[in-house]
Order: C-alpha cells, then structure tokens, then sequence
C-alpha cells in the first residue's frame, strides 16, 4: 500500500484537519476584487466603472476598449499578486502609483506588460517583453502558461526597489533614482513626462490597450502603512 500526506488525517474514527500553513500570510494580503464586484475600482478620470469592465465568471474582464480601470484607494510600497490571460497576440498591463494629474496613467506609474506570445529576438525587445517593466527593464527569456490558461504574475515596490514576477520566476529587479535607471529613463520617451514614477502612494491601473483581458485572484499586501486620516 502507498501512503500519501494529505492535510487530513484519519485517525481512530476521529477527522483531525492539519493546520493551515499559509493562514497566517494570506490575512495579510487585501483582495482587491472579490469575484462578484467592481465596488472597489473605477474608470481613470472618471466617478464610476465604465461598461468595457465587467465581471464575468469570477474574473475582471476587459474589452480593450478605455478608460482604463483602477482602484479606488493609493497604495505605497505593496506586494501585489494577480492572475491573468489575454487572447491570442493580445496585449494589456498593470500600472501602478498612478495619479490622475496626466491624461494616460502610463505617464505617471511604471507598467507591468502583459502581452500574449513569447518575445522573439527580432519581433520584440526584452523591455516590451511580458513582465518587463515597459520601456525599461525586462528578460528575454520567459515562460508563459499555454493560450488561454491564466499566468501568475507578482509587483514588489519597496523603498525604491521594483521586483516583477512571472510565473514564479523574477524578471524584473530594478532601483528608482538609481545611476542606471536615471539613464534608461533620459534615452527613453518617459524623459518627457516629469511626473513618471515620482508617486509615493498611486492607484493600481488595469489597462485597455485593444485586446481582451482576464484578471481573477487580485490581492495586495502594504508594505508601509497607510497615512492616518
């Protein structure tokens, strides 16, 4: 007979559930869509949800058409996890510290790309990879999930510091204000938006780009409390 661990065990007719392993962490993360509802989100510029954003079998499902869609509340230094797929050659990303003071939300957060096929040497450069942190940073090689199966992805921002993940492997370590990031961004068009990553605290972005997209399992954990009311 092959034994298996499982987290119940069956002992004398009793049921004794092992513990939660993870309970601890998982209180720690916020949800920011609780698979019903888009009461914490609203269009960029605007008071309410736009109908390009739905909620459709537990999952945020954009049409590709704008506004952009972003949360209510400013965030800081965050741990943000999020699930999501595109159609095929589909193209959409997170933006994050985003203010309303310009009129495209990637010109004042840093955006998470997301686009569907695997970059291909000539076809597309490793900062509009997905993952990379567009125009910027990024890696070459990357694993995406098949067509249609939903990715994995994570955004650390602490202290200056950007980490972005995919599919559990980090693609993305990078530094605001740091020698080589103040070069990047003065041979990029982000030189011409002033207010680019200068944010401290910023809405969280789901971008319309032109293709549908799916987001399920969105939850964030502050790494700095926020400002007393």
């Amino acid at each position: 007979m092959r034994l298996f661990a499982t987290t119940v065990v069956l002992f004398l007719g009793l049921v004794i559930c092992a513990p939660n392993i993870f309970a601890d962490e998982e209180t720690k993360f916020e949800a920011l869509f609780d698979g019903k509802t888009l009461s914490g989100w609203r269009g960029h510029r605007q008071p309410d949800v736009p109908p390009t954003w739905l909620v459709e079998n537990g999952t945020i499902r954009g049409t590709g058409k704008g506004p952009d869609l972003l949360t209510k509340s400013v965030y800081g230094d965050f741990d943000l996890r999020f699930q999501w797929k595109l159609g095929e050659a589909g193209n959409s990303g997170v933006i994050y510290r985003v203010s309303e003071s310009d009129k495209q939300t990637h010109q004042t957060g840093p955006e998470y790309q997301l686009v569907s096929q695997k970059p291909v040497n000539s076809e597309r450069r490793p900062t509009t990879a997905c993952g990379s942190l567009y125009g910027l940073y990024g890696e070459s090689e990357i694993t995406l999930q098949p067509q249609g199966e939903f990715n994995r992805s994570r955004i650390v921002v602490e202290e200056g510091r950007i980490q972005h993940w995919l599919n559990g492997e980090k693609v993305v370590d990078c530094e605001i204000g740091s020698e080589d990031w103040d070069k990047k961004i003065e041979a990029s068009q982000f030189h011409a938006w002033p207010q680019f990553a200068q944010n401290k605290r910023g809405h969280i972005v789901l971008q319309a780009a032109g293709s549908p997209v799916w987001f399920r399992d969105l939850r964030i954990k502050q790494l700095t409390p926020p400002p007393k009311k």
